[in-house]
């Protein structure tokens, strides 16, 4: 076995990598374990199951965007401004993930929930918690829009909602047309949902 110090850590990335390019489904442990050049019995050392596997990859996966979203949304900028930061650094990660492995990959969590929701109830529930952290993330900015007389939605947390939506279903076309193209007038949409003109 891998020192423990990394082989866990190892097993996290292959799987991460793995679920990006084809999914959880049909993934198998001695598949996951190659990719991570750890033996088999590694992976039940630290995961009782393929389930538990997936929750420490979306837990991981999470910590790392929270940690992006955070820096972006409570920044010092004008609330339109944090979400145009917000939408290029999404066009940014789907260009990269484009770039080192020839597709769009799309959302984790998006893809996730369309393949696992109507599955796994643990992994529902998880995504359906991270969703709702990032509505109230961006809620926060929209409300700060709203009090400054740049937006004029009514409803903050619905608006916060549809953004995120959106953002979930323009990087599902992106995947699907295999294109980043298709988020490009994701911002100028975020906008006309909260009632905003375009920041000068």
């Amino acid at each position: 076995m891998g020192r423990t110090s990394d082989a866990r850590q190892k097993i996290i990335e292959a799987a991460s990598r793995l679920i990006e390019q084809k999914g959880y489904t049909s993934l198998g442990v001695a598949e996951i374990c190659t990719a991570a050049g750890v033996p088999k019995g590694s992976f039940y050392y630290f995961f009782e199951s393929k389930e538990a596997l997936a929750h420490a990859v979306i837990d991981e996966q999470w910590a790392a965007q929270r940690r992006e979203w955070e820096g972006i949304l409570t920044s010092g900028d004008d609330p339109l401004m944090r979400l145009r930061r917000l939408f290029e650094s999404t066009v940014h990660f789907q260009q990269t993930g484009q770039a080192n492995c020839g597709t769009v990959t799309g959302c984790m969590f998006g893809n996730l929930t369309l393949e696992l929701s109507n599955q796994t109830e643990s992994i529902r529930l998880r995504l359906q918690d991270i969703f709702d952290q990032q509505v109230q993330m961006v809620r926060k900015v929209v409300g700060e829009a709203q009090e400054r007389g740049e937006a004029t939605v009514a409803d903050s947390e619905e608006a916060a909602r549809a953004l995120v939506a959106q953002l979930e279903g323009q990087v599902m076309f992106a995947k699907l047309y295999n294109n980043t193209g298709r988020l490009g007038a994701m911002f100028a949409n975020w906008l006309a949902l909260i009632g905003a003109s375009v920041p000068a």
